[in-house]
Parts: C-alpha cells; structure tokens; sequence
C-alpha cells in the first residue's frame, strides 16, 4: 500500500483547522516547531510514526482518520481496542481487569 502523503498533509491541515487551531498552537501542543508543522502541511517534510502518533493525540483523532480519512471517535476506538484485548486475557485476568474498573469507580465517586 502506497501512502498518499499530499492527501496526509491536506488531512492534517483540515483537522487542524476544524479543531480551531493554529499551526503554532499544534506546534505548541506537539512539542514541534512551527515551521516543522508547516513542511508537514505542505508536503515538504513526512512525519515519523511518534510525530503523527503526536499529531493525532493533539487533535484528539485516531490514526485512521489521517491516514485512511475514515472517522471514528476516540470512545468508540477506545471500547473496541480494549474489547480486543480482553478477548486475549485469560478468565482470571478479566476478573482482575473489572475489579480494577470497579477500585476506579469507587475511588472517583469518593472524590465526588
């Protein structure tokens, strides 16, 4: 598969201006310089997989969006990954991952 890196730099541009952001505010959010954000938009520079890894967390999107322009929201990414890996633990394991669930929930309600 062929990565369209024009089509990559037009996304993140997009993102970036839809979430209301300037490129040194990204810059900002990343721990990138401004100018580096810039080379990325406009298809002079590639990022690395950290610093798009770093882009997607800043504009709280998923991989997916920038490289494949498919949407899926955060919650729902984040439910099916952990489903995932539930699937891989053992019985015993989920146990411990709900009681786990369960100490974090108690712990918020006694802050609240």
């Amino acid at each position: 598969m062929n990565i369209d890196y024009q089509t990559l730099s037009k996304r993140i541009s997009d993102l970036r201006r839809k979430k209301g952001l300037t490129q040194e505010s990204l810059a900002e959010k990343t721990e990138l310089s401004s100018n580096y954000i810039s080379h990325i938009e406009n298809s002079r520079s590639i990022p690395s997989l950290e610093t798009l890894m770093k882009l997607c967390s800043a504009l709280d999107i998923t991989p997916d969006e920038v490289l494949l322009g498919t949407k899926q929201d955060m919650e729902n990414y984040l439910q099916s990954d952990i489903q995932k890996k539930l699937i891989l633990c053992t019985p015993k394991e989920r146990r411990m991952v709900s009681r786990f669930i369960d100490l974090l929930l108690e712990e918020r309600e006694e802050k609240n």
